[in-house]
Protein backbone atom coordinates (compact mmCIF):
# COMPACT_ATOMS: atom_id res chain seq x y z
CA UNK A 1 0.00 0.00 0.00
CA UNK A 2 1.36 3.53 -1.25
CA UNK A 3 1.60 5.56 1.68
CA UNK A 4 3.32 9.22 2.97
CA UNK A 5 4.05 10.71 5.89
CA UNK A 6 5.92 13.71 7.93
CA UNK A 7 8.91 13.89 9.34
CA UNK A 8 8.75 16.27 12.83
CA UNK A 9 10.20 15.59 16.21
CA UNK A 10 8.42 16.16 19.26
CA UNK A 11 11.24 18.59 19.99
CA UNK A 12 9.82 20.55 17.04
CA UNK A 13 6.37 21.25 18.09
CA UNK A 14 5.29 24.62 19.50
CA UNK A 15 5.16 24.95 23.18
CA UNK A 16 5.26 27.87 26.03
CA UNK A 17 7.31 25.74 27.91
CA UNK A 18 10.50 25.78 26.16
CA UNK A 19 9.90 22.91 23.80
CA UNK A 20 7.63 20.52 22.11
CA UNK A 21 6.05 17.72 24.49
CA UNK A 22 3.36 14.95 23.90
CA UNK A 23 0.53 17.48 25.32
CA UNK A 24 -1.67 19.30 22.92
CA UNK A 25 0.57 20.19 20.47
CA UNK A 26 1.27 16.82 19.37
CA UNK A 27 -2.43 15.84 19.27
CA UNK A 28 -3.22 18.82 17.16
CA UNK A 29 -0.52 17.94 14.37
CA UNK A 30 -1.66 14.32 15.08
CA UNK A 31 -5.21 15.92 13.92
CA UNK A 32 -3.60 17.47 10.96
CA UNK A 33 -1.83 14.88 9.37
CA UNK A 34 -4.91 12.80 8.89
CA UNK A 35 -6.36 15.79 7.74
CA UNK A 36 -3.30 15.82 5.55
CA UNK A 37 -4.12 12.09 4.37
CA UNK A 38 -0.88 11.55 6.31
CA UNK A 39 -0.36 7.71 7.35
CA UNK A 40 2.59 8.20 9.10
CA UNK A 41 4.50 10.58 11.47
CA UNK A 42 8.03 10.44 11.82
CA UNK A 43 10.38 11.40 15.00
CA UNK A 44 13.76 11.51 16.02
CA UNK A 45 15.15 9.15 18.92
CA UNK A 46 12.73 10.03 21.83
CA UNK A 47 15.27 8.90 24.86
CA UNK A 48 16.93 11.54 26.91
CA UNK A 49 19.42 14.18 25.74
CA UNK A 50 22.68 14.25 26.75
CA UNK A 51 25.55 16.76 26.23
CA UNK A 52 25.21 18.53 22.96
CA UNK A 53 21.53 18.21 22.73
CA UNK A 54 20.97 15.49 20.20
CA UNK A 55 18.72 13.05 20.11
CA UNK A 56 21.27 10.53 18.65
CA UNK A 57 23.32 10.31 22.45
CA UNK A 58 21.21 9.47 25.21
CA UNK A 59 21.29 8.91 28.43
CA UNK A 60 19.51 5.15 27.53
CA UNK A 61 18.63 3.23 24.74
CA UNK A 62 15.21 2.40 26.77
CA UNK A 63 14.03 5.63 28.67
CA UNK A 64 11.71 8.38 27.12
CA UNK A 65 13.15 12.45 27.20
CA UNK A 66 11.88 13.83 30.24
CA UNK A 67 11.66 17.33 28.38
CA UNK A 68 8.95 16.02 26.43
CA UNK A 69 6.48 15.42 29.15
CA UNK A 70 3.72 17.88 28.94
CA UNK A 71 3.55 20.32 32.05
CA UNK A 72 0.38 21.54 31.10
CA UNK A 73 -1.02 17.74 31.75
CA UNK A 74 0.94 17.75 34.92
CA UNK A 75 -1.35 21.14 35.93
CA UNK A 76 -4.78 19.25 34.92
CA UNK A 77 -3.81 16.05 36.46
CA UNK A 78 -2.74 18.25 40.33
CA UNK A 79 1.12 17.33 39.88
CA UNK A 80 1.75 20.85 39.17
CA UNK A 81 0.78 24.24 40.56
CA UNK A 82 -0.07 26.85 37.27
CA UNK A 83 2.41 29.35 39.06
CA UNK A 84 4.92 26.96 39.25
CA UNK A 85 5.57 26.72 35.55
CA UNK A 86 4.54 30.01 34.58
CA UNK A 87 6.86 31.75 36.86
CA UNK A 88 9.94 29.91 35.26
CA UNK A 89 11.78 31.21 32.08
CA UNK A 90 11.77 28.69 29.40
CA UNK A 91 13.54 30.85 26.95
CA UNK A 92 13.08 33.81 25.03
CA UNK A 93 12.69 32.86 21.78
CA UNK A 94 9.55 30.89 20.21
CA UNK A 95 11.41 29.55 17.13
CA UNK A 96 13.91 27.35 18.65
CA UNK A 97 14.98 25.30 21.97
CA UNK A 98 17.23 26.90 24.59
CA UNK A 99 18.43 23.97 26.14
CA UNK A 100 20.33 25.10 28.54
CA UNK A 101 17.20 27.19 30.09
CA UNK A 102 15.18 23.52 30.06
CA UNK A 103 18.47 21.46 31.50
CA UNK A 104 18.24 24.12 34.57
CA UNK A 105 14.57 24.39 35.55
CA UNK A 106 13.07 21.12 34.15
CA UNK A 107 14.13 18.57 36.87
CA UNK A 108 12.81 21.24 39.71
CA UNK A 109 9.74 21.36 38.37
CA UNK A 110 9.57 17.66 37.85
CA UNK A 111 10.50 16.82 41.56
CA UNK A 112 7.84 18.99 42.56
CA UNK A 113 5.37 16.46 40.54
CA UNK A 114 7.02 13.22 41.85
CA UNK A 115 6.87 14.25 45.39
CA UNK A 116 2.84 14.97 45.10
CA UNK A 117 2.39 11.48 42.98
CA UNK A 118 4.68 8.92 44.17
CA UNK A 119 2.63 7.92 46.95
CA UNK A 120 -0.67 8.96 44.98
CA UNK A 121 0.29 6.74 42.22
CA UNK A 122 2.18 3.59 44.42
CA UNK A 123 0.03 1.03 42.78
CA UNK A 124 0.80 2.14 38.97
CA UNK A 125 4.32 3.17 39.77
CA UNK A 126 4.84 -0.51 40.71
CA UNK A 127 3.63 -1.88 38.48
CA UNK A 128 5.33 0.18 35.81
CA UNK A 129 8.55 -0.55 38.16
CA UNK A 130 8.06 -4.09 37.44
CA UNK A 131 7.12 -4.02 34.21
CA UNK A 132 10.33 -2.14 32.94
CA UNK A 133 12.76 -3.84 35.80
CA UNK A 134 15.34 -4.91 32.83
CA UNK A 135 15.95 -1.00 32.31
CA UNK A 136 14.36 1.13 34.73
CA UNK A 137 16.27 0.74 37.88
CA UNK A 138 19.69 0.96 36.55
CA UNK A 139 18.71 3.60 34.33
CA UNK A 140 16.94 6.09 37.64
CA UNK A 141 20.36 5.06 39.68
CA UNK A 142 22.69 6.16 37.08
CA UNK A 143 20.43 9.31 36.42
CA UNK A 144 20.90 9.84 40.18
CA UNK A 145 24.40 8.95 40.60
CA UNK A 146 25.73 11.48 37.56
CA UNK A 147 23.51 14.60 39.90
CA UNK A 148 25.45 13.39 42.65
CA UNK A 149 29.03 13.33 41.30
CA UNK A 150 27.81 16.83 39.34
CA UNK A 151 27.16 15.27 35.75
CA UNK A 152 30.42 14.21 34.82
CA UNK A 153 30.55 11.16 32.37
CA UNK A 154 30.78 7.71 34.40
CA UNK A 155 33.98 7.26 33.07
CA UNK A 156 34.94 10.00 35.31
CA UNK A 157 33.44 9.32 38.81
CA UNK A 158 35.24 9.83 41.41
CA UNK A 159 34.29 6.66 43.32
CA UNK A 160 35.94 3.92 41.51
CA UNK A 161 33.89 1.48 43.11
CA UNK A 162 30.80 3.22 41.62
CA UNK A 163 31.82 3.17 38.26
CA UNK A 164 32.90 -0.42 38.50
CA UNK A 165 29.35 -1.23 39.72
CA UNK A 166 30.21 -3.37 43.42
CA UNK A 167 26.91 -4.65 44.90
CA UNK A 168 27.28 -3.16 48.12
CA UNK A 169 28.41 0.28 47.33
CA UNK A 170 25.74 0.27 44.40
CA UNK A 171 23.12 -0.56 47.70
CA UNK A 172 25.00 2.06 49.57
CA UNK A 173 23.92 4.65 46.79
CA UNK A 174 20.75 3.86 46.62
CA UNK A 175 19.72 4.41 50.39
CA UNK A 176 21.62 7.20 49.57
CA UNK A 177 19.64 8.85 46.60
CA UNK A 178 16.48 7.82 47.17
CA UNK A 179 15.09 10.90 46.73
CA UNK A 180 16.65 11.63 43.04
CA UNK A 181 16.14 7.60 42.42
CA UNK A 182 12.23 7.98 42.72
CA UNK A 183 12.42 11.46 40.71
CA UNK A 184 13.95 10.01 37.57
CA UNK A 185 11.62 6.49 37.96
CA UNK A 186 8.67 8.70 38.21
CA UNK A 187 9.66 10.81 35.53
CA UNK A 188 10.25 7.62 33.21
CA UNK A 189 6.22 7.15 34.65
CA UNK A 190 4.93 10.06 33.34
CA UNK A 191 6.76 9.97 30.23
CA UNK A 192 5.00 6.69 28.96
CA UNK A 193 1.66 7.45 30.78
CA UNK A 194 1.66 10.55 28.50
CA UNK A 195 3.43 8.86 25.24
CA UNK A 196 0.81 5.87 25.31
CA UNK A 197 -2.04 8.36 25.51
CA UNK A 198 -0.74 10.17 22.01
CA UNK A 199 0.08 6.70 20.49
CA UNK A 200 -2.90 5.68 20.80
CA UNK A 201 -4.99 8.71 19.85
CA UNK A 202 -2.64 8.78 16.69
CA UNK A 203 -3.48 4.80 16.36
CA UNK A 204 -7.12 5.93 16.02
CA UNK A 205 -6.35 8.34 13.07
CA UNK A 206 -4.68 5.32 11.18
CA UNK A 207 -1.18 6.71 11.06
CA UNK A 208 1.64 4.74 12.33
CA UNK A 209 4.69 6.53 14.05
CA UNK A 210 8.03 6.09 12.66
CA UNK A 211 11.18 6.65 14.96
CA UNK A 212 14.76 6.33 14.74
CA UNK A 213 16.68 3.74 16.51
CA UNK A 214 20.98 4.64 16.39
CA UNK A 215 22.73 2.07 15.69
CA UNK A 216 25.53 3.13 18.35
CA UNK A 217 24.48 3.50 22.15
CA UNK A 218 25.96 6.94 23.82
CA UNK A 219 29.66 5.71 26.17
CA UNK A 220 28.02 7.98 29.05
CA UNK A 221 24.63 5.82 28.88
CA UNK A 222 23.47 3.66 31.50
CA UNK A 223 23.47 1.31 28.76
CA UNK A 224 27.24 0.98 29.20
CA UNK A 225 27.52 1.31 32.74
CA UNK A 226 25.14 -1.29 33.53
CA UNK A 227 26.14 -3.81 31.36
CA UNK A 228 30.12 -3.56 30.26
CA UNK A 229 30.74 -6.68 29.02
CA UNK A 230 28.53 -5.99 26.06
CA UNK A 231 31.12 -3.47 24.68
CA UNK A 232 34.61 -3.54 23.80
CA UNK A 233 35.68 -2.10 27.37
CA UNK A 234 39.03 -2.80 29.56
CA UNK A 235 39.76 -4.04 32.93
CA UNK A 236 38.55 -0.48 34.09
CA UNK A 237 35.47 -0.01 32.04
CA UNK A 238 37.63 2.00 29.88
CA UNK A 239 37.07 2.15 26.07
CA UNK A 240 39.34 0.43 23.79
CA UNK A 241 37.94 2.08 20.40
CA UNK A 242 35.25 3.85 19.87
CA UNK A 243 32.90 4.19 16.39
CA UNK A 244 33.30 6.62 13.88
CA UNK A 245 33.59 7.06 9.87
CA UNK A 246 37.09 7.83 7.91
CA UNK A 247 38.23 10.58 6.48
CA UNK A 248 36.32 11.36 3.19
CA UNK A 249 35.14 14.39 0.31
CA UNK A 250 33.58 16.11 3.31
CA UNK A 251 35.87 15.44 6.06
CA UNK A 252 39.37 15.34 6.09
CA UNK A 253 39.79 14.24 9.51
CA UNK A 254 36.73 12.05 9.38
CA UNK A 255 34.66 11.99 11.88
CA UNK A 256 34.87 10.96 15.50
CA UNK A 257 31.70 9.94 17.48
CA UNK A 258 32.73 8.29 20.23
CA UNK A 259 30.90 5.12 21.33
CA UNK A 260 31.78 2.53 22.22
CA UNK A 261 31.71 -0.39 19.86
CA UNK A 262 30.00 -3.25 20.94
CA UNK A 263 31.77 -6.73 21.71
CA UNK A 264 29.97 -8.64 18.58
CA UNK A 265 31.59 -12.19 19.31
CA UNK A 266 30.13 -12.14 22.58
CA UNK A 267 26.70 -10.48 21.69
CA UNK A 268 26.74 -13.74 19.21
CA UNK A 269 27.09 -16.26 21.80
CA UNK A 270 23.60 -15.77 23.49
CA UNK A 271 21.70 -15.35 20.17
CA UNK A 272 21.97 -11.46 20.00
CA UNK A 273 19.78 -10.78 23.13
CA UNK A 274 21.17 -7.66 24.44
CA UNK A 275 19.67 -6.53 20.62
CA UNK A 276 16.15 -8.63 20.83
CA UNK A 277 15.77 -6.63 24.54
CA UNK A 278 16.39 -2.97 22.40
CA UNK A 279 14.21 -3.84 19.64
CA UNK A 280 11.68 -4.83 22.46
CA UNK A 281 12.45 -1.22 23.85
CA UNK A 282 12.18 0.74 20.90
CA UNK A 283 8.65 -1.30 19.96
CA UNK A 284 7.56 0.30 22.72
CA UNK A 285 7.59 3.21 21.59
CA UNK A 286 7.55 3.10 17.61
CA UNK A 287 5.54 0.78 14.72
CA UNK A 288 8.31 1.24 12.31
CA UNK A 289 11.99 1.15 13.37
CA UNK A 290 14.60 2.54 11.31
CA UNK A 291 17.91 1.97 12.07
CA UNK A 292 20.76 4.79 11.24
CA UNK A 293 23.71 3.90 10.46
CA UNK A 294 22.69 0.07 9.39
CA UNK A 295 25.82 -0.46 7.18
CA UNK A 296 27.92 -0.43 10.62
CA UNK A 297 25.84 -4.39 10.93
CA UNK A 298 28.77 -4.80 7.77
CA UNK A 299 31.44 -3.12 8.38
CA UNK A 300 32.77 -0.41 10.78
CA UNK A 301 35.59 2.29 11.31
CA UNK A 302 37.20 1.71 14.96
CA UNK A 303 38.97 4.50 16.22
CA UNK A 304 41.75 3.74 19.47
CA UNK A 305 40.14 5.07 22.26
CA UNK A 306 41.72 8.81 22.63
CA UNK A 307 42.43 9.84 19.35
CA UNK A 308 41.66 13.37 18.74
CA UNK A 309 40.16 12.82 15.26
CA UNK A 310 39.02 9.58 13.09
CA UNK A 311 41.88 9.59 10.94
CA UNK A 312 43.22 6.33 12.74
CA UNK A 313 40.75 3.44 12.35
CA UNK A 314 40.20 0.77 10.97
CA UNK A 315 37.61 -1.40 9.01
CA UNK A 316 36.48 -4.14 10.73
CA UNK A 317 33.92 -6.85 10.02
CA UNK A 318 30.58 -6.30 11.66
CA UNK A 319 27.76 -9.07 11.99
CA UNK A 320 25.86 -8.69 9.27
CA UNK A 321 23.45 -11.16 8.39
CA UNK A 322 23.67 -13.04 12.11
CA UNK A 323 22.65 -10.37 13.70
CA UNK A 324 20.51 -9.30 10.71
CA UNK A 325 18.86 -12.30 10.19
CA UNK A 326 17.64 -12.68 14.16
CA UNK A 327 16.26 -9.37 13.84
CA UNK A 328 14.23 -9.98 10.60
CA UNK A 329 13.12 -13.47 12.06
CA UNK A 330 13.03 -12.41 16.11
CA UNK A 331 10.34 -9.47 14.94
CA UNK A 332 8.96 -10.77 11.93
CA UNK A 333 6.01 -8.63 12.26
CA UNK A 334 8.05 -5.33 12.25
CA UNK A 335 8.79 -3.19 9.90
CA UNK A 336 12.31 -1.94 9.68
CA UNK A 337 14.03 0.87 7.24
CA UNK A 338 17.57 0.02 7.15
CA UNK A 339 19.39 3.74 6.85
CA UNK A 340 21.64 2.65 3.78
CA UNK A 341 22.93 6.47 2.64
CA UNK A 342 26.71 7.41 1.97
CA UNK A 343 29.17 5.21 0.73
CA UNK A 344 27.77 1.70 0.56
CA UNK A 345 30.38 -1.34 -0.76
CA UNK A 346 28.59 -4.21 -2.52
CA UNK A 347 28.64 -6.15 0.73
CA UNK A 348 26.55 -3.38 2.54
CA UNK A 349 24.03 -3.74 -0.77
CA UNK A 350 23.56 -7.51 -0.35
CA UNK A 351 22.89 -7.12 3.49
CA UNK A 352 20.80 -4.91 3.05
CA UNK A 353 19.16 -6.94 -0.41
CA UNK A 354 19.52 -9.85 2.09
CA UNK A 355 17.42 -8.26 5.44
CA UNK A 356 14.48 -7.30 2.83
CA UNK A 357 13.94 -4.05 4.78
CA UNK A 358 13.67 -0.95 2.39
CA UNK A 359 16.41 1.47 2.07
CA UNK A 360 16.53 5.16 1.46
CA UNK A 361 16.17 7.35 -1.39
CA UNK A 362 16.90 11.25 -0.61
CA UNK A 363 15.88 13.42 -3.38
CA UNK A 364 18.32 16.15 -2.55
CA UNK A 365 20.68 13.83 -3.40
CA UNK A 366 19.36 12.94 -6.94
CA UNK A 367 20.66 16.16 -8.91
CA UNK A 368 24.37 15.84 -9.57
CA UNK A 369 24.47 16.49 -13.36
CA UNK A 370 27.99 15.44 -13.31
CA UNK A 371 27.35 11.68 -12.65
CA UNK A 372 24.50 9.01 -12.87
CA UNK A 373 22.49 9.11 -9.29
CA UNK A 374 20.91 5.86 -7.76
CA UNK A 375 18.87 8.43 -6.35
CA UNK A 376 16.66 9.78 -9.32
CA UNK A 377 12.80 8.45 -8.79
CA UNK A 378 12.88 6.30 -12.14
CA UNK A 379 15.47 4.34 -10.95
CA UNK A 380 13.41 3.47 -7.25
CA UNK A 381 11.70 -0.13 -6.62
CA UNK A 382 8.85 0.12 -4.87
CA UNK A 383 10.47 -1.36 -1.50
CA UNK A 384 11.96 1.92 -0.36
CA UNK A 385 11.26 4.89 1.26
CA UNK A 386 11.77 8.24 -0.44
CA UNK A 387 12.96 11.56 1.73
CA UNK A 388 13.31 15.05 0.31
CA UNK A 389 15.67 15.43 2.97
CA UNK A 390 16.57 14.05 6.18
CA UNK A 391 16.92 15.74 9.50
CA UNK A 392 20.49 15.91 8.76
CA UNK A 393 20.15 17.64 5.17
CA UNK A 394 19.34 21.36 4.18
CA UNK A 395 15.94 21.99 3.74
CA UNK A 396 14.60 21.72 0.51
CA UNK A 397 14.47 25.65 -0.20
CA UNK A 398 18.02 25.95 1.28
CA UNK A 399 19.03 22.78 -0.57
CA UNK A 400 18.17 24.36 -3.97
CA UNK A 401 19.20 27.89 -3.38
CA UNK A 402 23.03 26.03 -2.75
CA UNK A 403 23.49 23.83 -5.23
CA UNK A 404 25.28 24.88 -8.61
CA UNK A 405 23.80 26.13 -12.02
CA UNK A 406 24.10 22.96 -13.96
CA UNK A 407 22.35 20.98 -11.00
CA UNK A 408 19.68 23.38 -10.11
CA UNK A 409 18.67 23.04 -14.50
CA UNK A 410 18.95 18.86 -14.22
CA UNK A 411 16.60 19.18 -11.43
CA UNK A 412 14.40 21.96 -13.24
CA UNK A 413 13.94 19.61 -15.89
CA UNK A 414 13.92 16.07 -14.49
CA UNK A 415 10.79 17.32 -12.07
CA UNK A 416 9.62 19.95 -14.01
CA UNK A 417 10.23 23.05 -11.50
CA UNK A 418 8.98 26.12 -11.44
CA UNK A 419 8.29 29.47 -9.14
CA UNK A 420 4.70 29.21 -9.78
CA UNK A 421 4.64 25.62 -8.07
CA UNK A 422 7.03 26.46 -5.90
CA UNK A 423 10.62 24.39 -6.14
CA UNK A 424 9.75 22.67 -2.70
CA UNK A 425 6.18 21.53 -4.03
CA UNK A 426 7.92 20.06 -7.07
CA UNK A 427 10.31 18.32 -4.93
CA UNK A 428 6.95 16.83 -3.09
CA UNK A 429 5.57 16.04 -6.51
CA UNK A 430 8.39 14.33 -7.50
CA UNK A 431 8.70 11.77 -4.39
CA UNK A 432 4.92 11.20 -4.37
CA UNK A 433 4.57 10.13 -7.83
CA UNK A 434 7.59 7.51 -7.47
CA UNK A 435 7.18 3.95 -7.18
CA UNK A 436 8.26 4.07 -3.29
CA UNK A 437 6.01 3.15 -1.24
CA UNK A 438 6.17 5.47 1.32
CA UNK A 439 7.42 9.23 0.90
CA UNK A 440 8.33 11.49 3.56
CA UNK A 441 9.07 15.09 4.09
CA UNK A 442 9.76 17.48 6.06
CA UNK A 443 7.27 20.05 8.23
CA UNK A 444 9.76 22.53 6.91
CA UNK A 445 9.98 21.27 3.08
CA UNK A 446 5.92 21.16 3.11
CA UNK A 447 6.17 24.97 4.76
CA UNK A 448 9.07 26.54 2.15
CA UNK A 449 11.19 27.10 4.78
CA UNK A 450 14.86 28.07 4.50
CA UNK A 451 17.98 27.44 6.54
CA UNK A 452 16.56 28.87 10.00
CA UNK A 453 14.17 25.68 10.00
CA UNK A 454 17.55 22.53 9.23
CA UNK A 455 16.99 20.14 12.40
CA UNK A 456 20.98 19.49 12.09
CA UNK A 457 24.22 19.87 10.65
CA UNK A 458 26.34 17.01 10.90
CA UNK A 459 30.17 18.11 11.81
CA UNK A 460 28.72 21.28 13.69
CA UNK A 461 28.39 21.34 17.65
CA UNK A 462 26.45 23.86 18.19
CA UNK A 463 23.07 25.01 17.27
CA UNK A 464 21.67 21.55 16.44
CA UNK A 465 17.59 20.18 17.23
CA UNK A 466 16.73 23.96 17.95
CA UNK A 467 13.99 24.58 15.62
CA UNK A 468 10.33 24.65 16.07
CA UNK A 469 6.99 25.56 14.69
CA UNK A 470 5.43 28.43 15.17
CA UNK A 471 1.64 28.83 16.28
CA UNK A 472 -0.88 28.98 13.48
CA UNK A 473 2.18 27.75 10.33
CA UNK A 474 -0.21 24.74 9.93
CA UNK A 475 -3.01 26.21 8.35
CA UNK A 476 -6.17 24.68 6.72
CA UNK A 477 -4.89 25.48 2.94
CA UNK A 478 -1.89 23.98 3.94
CA UNK A 479 -3.77 20.83 5.02
CA UNK A 480 -5.50 20.74 2.21
CA UNK A 481 -3.19 21.40 -0.14
CA UNK A 482 -0.93 18.07 1.09
CA UNK A 483 -3.88 16.19 1.07
CA UNK A 484 -4.69 16.93 -2.84
CA UNK A 485 -1.11 16.34 -3.29
CA UNK A 486 -1.11 13.02 -1.59
CA UNK A 487 -4.58 12.13 -3.12
CA UNK A 488 -3.11 12.48 -6.62
CA UNK A 489 -0.41 10.31 -5.69
CA UNK A 490 -2.46 7.75 -4.71
CA UNK A 491 -1.20 7.52 -0.73
CA UNK A 492 -4.19 8.70 0.99
CA UNK A 493 -5.28 7.34 4.82
CA UNK A 494 -7.63 5.59 4.11
CA UNK A 495 -8.82 6.94 7.39
CA UNK A 496 -8.68 10.53 6.87
CA UNK A 497 -11.32 13.20 6.58
CA UNK A 498 -11.69 14.88 3.34
CA UNK A 499 -10.36 18.65 3.82
CA UNK A 500 -12.50 21.32 4.92
CA UNK A 501 -10.22 23.68 2.83
CA UNK A 502 -10.50 23.70 -0.95
CA UNK A 503 -7.20 24.43 -3.06
CA UNK A 504 -7.27 25.91 -6.20
CA UNK A 505 -6.35 23.56 -9.39
CA UNK A 506 -3.73 26.03 -10.33
CA UNK A 507 -1.70 25.15 -7.26
CA UNK A 508 -0.76 21.43 -8.28
CA UNK A 509 0.04 22.03 -11.85
CA UNK A 510 3.73 22.19 -13.09
CA UNK A 511 4.74 24.41 -16.03
CA UNK A 512 4.54 21.15 -17.91
CA UNK A 513 0.58 21.06 -17.60
CA UNK A 514 0.24 24.53 -18.59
Amino acid sequence: MRKSGILLPISSLPSRHGIGTLGEEAYKFADFLAGAGQSAWQMLPLGPTSYGDSPYSSFSANAGNPYYIDLDMLIADGLLEPDEVESVDWGEDPMYVDYGRIYEHRFDVLRLAAERGWERDAQEVAAFIDANRGWLPDYALFMALKRHFGMVSWIEWPDEDARMRVPEVLEKYRRELDGDIRLFTYAQFLFFRQWDALRSYVHSLGIEIIGDIPIYVALDSADVWSDPKSFLLDERNRPTVVAGVPPDYFSADGQLWGNPIYDWERMKTDGYGWWIRRIEGAKRLYDVIRIDHFRGFDSYWAVPYGEKTAMNGEWRTGPGISLVGVLRDWFHDTRFIAEDLGYLTPSVMQLVADSGFPGMKVLEFAFDSREPSNYLPHTYTPNCVCYVGTHDNETAMQWYKKISRDDARFARRYLGLNSREGVNWGLIRGGMSSVAELFVAQMSDFLGLGAEARINEPGTPTGNWRWRLQPGQLTGELCAKIYEYTRMYGRLNPLSPAPAVPVKGKALRSEAEK
